[in-house]
């Protein structure tokens, strides 16, 4: 179930990929809330420079690590505009993060990057739910995939 609150930073997370492209860079962004809602840390993609781990999400995943206690983690709420990549659910997972809400799919992107004649990523775009055993997860939200699609991913 996606609430107003929900609605808010997923928008936000759709203004830090348009960051990220601005900046020349891959358009995907993220934020991470307490138990609350309230925002904790937010980042977008610093892939450009050759290094393709540095995905927002997994940045979140390491600041969590190190800034919050277990349960804290257990509790927050990591928001994206695009599904986590297999090594983002994986940090996520290993560091123990709550629930995940993203605004477009991995399955859309793969689909978006078939139609625009993209060569396909290394890795296979797998949900979310195949790489972590125990997933809180709630995506895609169709107007907002809308508008992630929108974004240029060239």
């Amino acid at each position: 179930m996606i609430s107003e609150l929900d609605l808010k930073h997923l928008n936000r997370c759709v203004e830090l990929a348009r960051i990220a492209l601005n900046n020349g860079d891959e358009p995907f962004g993220s934020l991470l809330t307490d138990h609350e809602g309230n925002v904790l840390i937010e980042d977008f993609n610093h892939v450009s420079g050759g290094d393709h781990t540095q995905h927002p999400e997994f940045a979140l995943a390491r600041w969590a690590a190190i800034n919050l206690s277990l349960e804290d983690r257990a509790n927050a709420i990591v928001y994206t505009s695009g599904e986590h990549c297999p090594m983002c659910a994986a940090a996520h997972a290993w560091v123990g993060l709550g629930r995940i809400v993203y605004a477009s799919s991995s399955a859309q992107l793969v689909q978006w990057l078939e139609e625009l004649k993209v060569s396909p990523t290394p890795i296979y775009n797998l949900a979310i739910e195949e790489i972590i055993r125990i997933a809180n997860v709630d995506g895609p939200v169709p107007e907002l995939a809308e508008q992630v699609k929108a974004l240029d991913f060239l």
